[in-house]
């Protein structure tokens, strides 16, 4: 009698559910996963080796380029690594600022994995509607740094620029008569602070559509129940942060156990699932976005409230203002000197991890004393959790392992950096 072998199969890397370039080695056992081999190292982009060649302000570019959908936090966590070598204050209002865009950056990143996670299992219709909601995201980052992606809006010491008092107006097009033009004009009518009030207003109601479309839905629910069930000790045991592990029941989240910026001065909730399955981590995700949007109203509040500096006033690490660069000669010695040279580093270590939308999301920084890092190590969240997919996987059906993939939140910029 033959004997019947696993037979192998490539999922990706141009698979539209692989979510970046992962060449997934499948065996299978007629169309039951044995293994799963995620091959990596397809985009490898050298990420820290290049930040040894660059002064420290010129690395921060690349920081929003690693988890692309995550921009500003990446940042985050490189400036914070930097203060803390170069022992600066960052002003109360910055710290404000960052923690903002900190949450939309937390709503940009699970609206951009709900749509494509919903859209890999078949549903074509929340793509739409998360998309809908990430452009007006995506203004919101326009209108502070003048990207609508790739910011590089937190800087060592704070922030580029305060938040502004305008937001930019759609004009008369051939394609847009007037009325349409007034509608889409509507809420930005006031500042920056009043556009996002207008979102936080609105989004509650958005997610509870994003609810109606999934969370009872009898086909989701068999797509992503009991599958991918990660236990509590397996979870820390594997090195899981983020949701992938408040998704098993474990409370962690930096954000609560080692606060920083001024987390702790905000009232949010973490939240937990119980099964560590698929849909708990769906859950987990929906619930963050609720709280994210809290966290933006009270922040928006204080905002609103406390005018002051956005940066620190050390001209060795921050530029000076356009107008005393141009009125003073010092102070355009040290803005000559700031973007041609950079600001020196103590010699030292350090590492920083913000509670990135994916987890924990680390830079360690070893110092020389020169203008640029002697070593850049960064910690990504997705890497961690990729190298469980084989545990995740195995026993599941092939379009199981679509599930899997969505549930990990993976984007390979941070992984093959």
């Amino acid at each position: 009698m033959a004997e019947i072998k696993n037979y192998t199969l490539n999922f990706g890397p141009q698979h539209p559910a692989a979510h970046g370039v992962l060449r997934l080695v499948l065996e299978l056992d007629g169309e039951v996963i044995q293994r799963a081999d995620p091959h990596i190292g397809l985009l490898h982009r050298a990420t820290e080796k290049l930040a040894e060649t660059k002064t420290y302000i010129q690395s921060l570019p690349y920081m929003d380029r690693l988890d692309y959908v995550s921009m500003m936090s990446n940042e985050h966590a490189y400036c914070l690594a930097i203060e803390k070598l170069l022992g600066i204050e960052v002003p109360i209002r910055a710290q404000y600022i960052r923690v903002l865009f900190a949450e939309i950056t937390r709503l940009l990143n699970h609206l951009m994995w709900l749509g494509s996670h919903g859209n890999d299992l078949g549903s074509s219709t929340i793509l739409i509607y998360t998309f809908r909601e990430r452009e007006d995201l995506f203004d919101m980052y326009e209108a502070v740094s003048g990207a609508r992606m790739h910011a590089a809006y937190f800087r060592p010491g704070g922030v580029y620029r305060d938040l502004p008092e305008t937001m930019p107006q759609f004009k008369a097009s051939k394609v847009r008569n007037a009325k349409g033009i007034e509608e889409l004009n509507r809420n930005r009518q006031g500042s920056l602070l009043d556009y996002i009030t207008d979102f936080t207003t609105r989004f509650p109601t958005l997610l509870g559509e994003y609810h109606t479309l999934f969370t009872d839905n009898r086909i989701w629910k068999q797509r992503t129940v009991d599958i991918g069930i990660v236990t509590p000790e397996r979870a820390l045991n594997l090195g899981f942060t983020g949701p992938m592990l408040r998704g098993s029941g474990i409370a962690w989240d930096l954000r609560k156990k080692q606060p920083y910026e001024v987390y702790d001065q905000l009232d949010f909730d973490i939240p937990v699932g119980k099964t560590g399955d698929v849909y708990d981590r769906y859950l987990v995700r929906m619930e963050e976005m609720k709280q994210s949007n809290e966290l933006i109203k009270q922040c928006v509040t204080w905002l609103r409230a406390n005018p002051g500096p956005v940066i620190t006033d050390n001209h060795k690490v921050a530029p000076p203002s356009r107008e005393s660069m141009k009125t003073s000669m010092e102070e355009l010695i040290h803005h000559f000197k700031l973007f041609s040279e950079g600001f020196r580093v103590p010699e030292g270590e350090a590492y920083a991890a913000v509670e990135h939308p994916k987890g924990e999301f680390g830079i360690y920084i070893v110092s020389d004393g020169a203008n640029k890092p002697y070593r850049l190590k960064i910690r990504p969240p997705g890497f961690v959790h990729l190298s469980a997919l084989n545990e995740l996987a195995t026993g599941h059906m092939i379009a199981d392992a679509v599930a899997v993939i969505g549930t990990i939140d993976i984007v390979f910029g941070e992984i093959d950096r």
